[in-house]
């Protein structure tokens, strides 16, 4: 499925779809070239979930970890661009991380992907003029909640 996001305003609405069909282990697997807006539409969800104060991006961190009453549900939002191979997924300790809690994954083919997990929401975004094109592809536990 593609959805046109023409504006940040678009960006934040999508934002707050996904946040609002979000459950504890799901995965949103965020892709795209540098730039995409991966980390605009993780801090929309993010926002969406409650969060009042700013988001940082984890890309120096790796994993930002985000708990009620903060948000709504536990989150990890993660950005593996500077890991070298999903070995070292393991030594970061994602897993335990990830122990009730949502993830929200920046550059995950850095991590080894999520794909094949069926909490997986796959989001692509492409730079489509002024805006933004996101393909979305559900995992299997995703299509009853994604239409």
């Amino acid at each position: 499925m593609n959805i046109t996001l023409p504006d940040l305003a678009a960006m934040d609405a999508f934002g707050r779809r996904i946040a609002a069909l979000l459950q504890p282990g799901d995965v949103i697997a965020l892709t795209g070239g540098l730039g995409a807006g991966k980390t605009t539409l993780a801090r929309a969800i993010i926002s969406a979930l409650g969060y009042e104060s700013e988001v940082p991006s984890p890309t120096f961190t790796i994993i930002e970890t985000y708990d009620p009453p903060a948000v709504n549900l536990p989150l990890v939002h993660a950005d593996f661009y500077r890991l070298n191979g999903p070995d070292e997924v393991h030594e970061i300790g994602l897993d335990d991380y990830r122990d009730g809690a949502a993830l929200l994954a920046e550059w995950p083919d850095h991590a080894g992907g999520f794909d094949h997990e069926p909490g997986c929401l796959s989001i692509r975004l492409e730079v489509a003029d002024e805006g933004r094109i996101a393909i979305v592809e559900a995992g299997r536990d995703w299509l009853n909640r994604w239409t």
